[in-house]
């Protein structure tokens, strides 16, 4: 990240030990220190508008769009220009982001590699992804600030905050109408979440959407 000039690191969970040794980095002792903990990937992820997982598709089938890394510069550019801000997900490097993780996920993206080897390392992986960010005619890194303070407007995509707390309404009123089985909640909360990204709504849609599944479940529960 400091080699390609991005500054805002969160990181989830960390394991201490690791953490702490990983603070001694030269040079980047500051974005380090400054890093964003939280104890989920929904925590971290929360003011973002655009949250893009990584990963081989090797051992799983993705569940929503995947696009190769070199396709991400123009998205990445189109929604900053409308306000929005975005992450970029990492997991684990012995076993990369769960299908929970990737449910938070609006996109994942793939970085081409020879299909012998389809596998990079964590520390590989992140350079690659922000070199191609960091490549770009306009300075991705420094625009998320840019971002992070333009006026509001109704085309300003919903935040991965509000779609957890809108997915979370969605769960509970599926529940008061005995929509499914009990044991097919959990699948049903991953299907909603993967919804509620793929149609892209605005925070105003959003609010909109929030008041009318709140309205159905007070009526439920009368």
């Amino acid at each position: 990240m400091a080699n390609f000039g991005f500054r805002h690191l969160a990181v989830v969970a960390p394991y201490e030990e690791h953490w702490r040794e990983a603070k001694s980095a030269v040079q980047a002792e500051d974005l380090l220190q400054n890093a964003r903990r939280t104890q989920c990937l929904a925590d971290a992820v929360a003011d973002c508008t655009l949250v893009v997982g990584t990963g081989t598709l090797e051992y799983r089938k993705p569940e929503q769009t995947m696009i190769s890394l070199p396709e991400l510069t123009p998205i990445v550019g189109a929604e900053f220009a409308r306000g929005g801000r975005m992450a970029m997900v990492f997991g684990p490097e012995k076993r990369g982001l769960t299908r929970e993780d990737l449910a938070l996920c609006h996109m994942l993206v793939e970085i081409p590699t020879d299909p012998r080897q389809p596998s990079m390392n964590l520390g590989q992986a992140v350079a690659v992804c922000l070199y191609e960010l960091a490549r770009a005619s306009h300075p991705l890194a420094s625009q998320t600030d840019a971002a992070a303070s333009a006026p509001a407007s109704s085309a300003v995509p919903s935040r991965a905050r509000d779609l957890e707390l809108l997915a979370g309404v969605i769960a509970e009123t599926m529940q008061a109408a005995n929509y499914s089985p009990v044991a097919m909640q959990k699948a049903n909360d991953h299907d909603v979440r993967l919804l509620l990204r793929r149609v892209a709504l605005t925070r105003p849609d959003a609010r909109r959407i929030l008041g009318l599944f709140r309205r159905v479940l007070w009526r439920l529960k009368r």
